[in-house]
């Protein structure tokens, strides 16, 4: 993503699907995006078959009544009253957010939270990301690691069963895999390859062969799939590697705290728990659920945990951490000392 400082708000233009994502979390009800769109003539209007007029490219400005996110397709669609523009003011109309789209957006209080979203979003814009292989003897689950979650991308079965099968079908087997691969990487991306059994160490040395990447790490799971990658980010294996994804950091930080909640440890959740152990300077690690931040300005709380050099982490709501963080009310702490 960039960003940029305008007469009207502050500008952006969506670099990747990541954009996305993090644009619905810095979007409210009540704001006004500027973008370029398209829509029906209004000269078309007074036509009773006036769903055949042409569209034509025009700037809008909506006031924001409500966005709707698909995790699937990676898209936003903003839905709102015209503002500004050339025509129907005081109609509805809805923006589609995709990659490569300028937009302006405009707000009567911009939240630091939301601020910070934005520079994060730039400084992870050019970050590869990493490729997970969740593999057995019989399938891998291939998937990508992105801002906001995992995705899985693919499934592909073996053909084969049993311990003995013969080096072809494994072949077979390991080519499909690095062909995929092959489609979804840059050969800069990190690959994890996971698993219970050896077949992730064979899989290793054939994607080492092909040349495909020399960033190759091998952990060892008890399941295979995406449960399997799952255990390994909550677990924190590999935790130097994971730390540099935002999803690994955030999965890690959430299974610390619900072993610190599980043993009456140093932790603590819901608004006015953590909103006092802010104030107090015992917040180590403050914990907030995108939609918490969507809902509710936490900016007091944040400058508490900030100012007594304390970590401020958004969790997405994507994966399983942040589910997690949901049932505990999108708020928690890990504390330094109890209060």
């Amino acid at each position: 993503m960039r960003y940029w400082q305008t007469d009207g708000g502050i500008g952006v233009q969506l670099e990747t699907d990541d954009d996305i994502w993090h644009l619905y979390n810095v979007l409210e009800v009540g704001d006004l995006v500027t973008a370029s769109t398209v829509r029906r003539d209004e000269k078309a209007a007074d036509k009773i078959r006036a769903e055949r007029a042409e569209k034509r490219r025009m700037t809008l400005g909506i006031r924001v009544e409500k966005m709707e996110f698909s995790e699937e397709d990676v898209r936003l669609r903003i839905l709102g009253v015209i503002e500004t523009g050339p025509q129907d003011i005081g109609q509805h109309h809805t923006l589609i957010a995709e990659v490569g789209e300028r937009m302006t957006i405009s707000k009567p209080h911009w939240k630091e939270t939301q601020i910070e979203r934005l520079k994060r979003a730039a400084a992870d814009t050019n970050k590869p990301r990493m490729l997970f292989v969740s593999l057995d003897q019989d399938d891998a689950t291939i998937a990508v690691l992105r801002q906001f979650g995992l995705k899985e991308a693919a499934s592909i079965r073996s053909g084969r069963s049993g311990k003995q099968y013969a080096g072809e079908g494994k072949d077979t087997y390991h080519s499909d895999i690095i062909s995929k691969l092959k489609s979804m990487g840059d050969g800069e991306s990190p690959l994890v390859l996971l698993g219970p059994g050896f077949e992730k160490e064979d899989l290793a040395e054939s994607v080492r062969a092909s040349g495909l990447t020399n960033r190759v790490f091998v952990y060892h799971t008890g399941q295979s799939g995406m449960q399997g990658i799952n255990e390994l980010l909550k677990k924190g294996m590999g935790a130097d590697l994971l730390r540099e994804s935002r999803v690994g950091a955030e999965m890690e930080a959430v299974e610390k705290l619900m072993e610190n909640i599980g043993k009456d440890g140093l932790a603590t959740y819901g608004t006015n728990e953590v909103s006092d152990a802010a104030s107090a300077g015992a917040v180590e690690t403050l914990l907030i659920l995108d939609s918490k931040l969507r809902e509710s300005d936490l900016d007091p709380i944040v400058k508490d945990v900030e100012s007594q050099k304390g970590t401020v982490l958004v969790v997405s709501g994507q994966h399983d951490g942040g589910k997690q963080l949901a049932s505990l009310g999108g708020l928690a702490a890990i504390l330094r000392y109890r209060i």
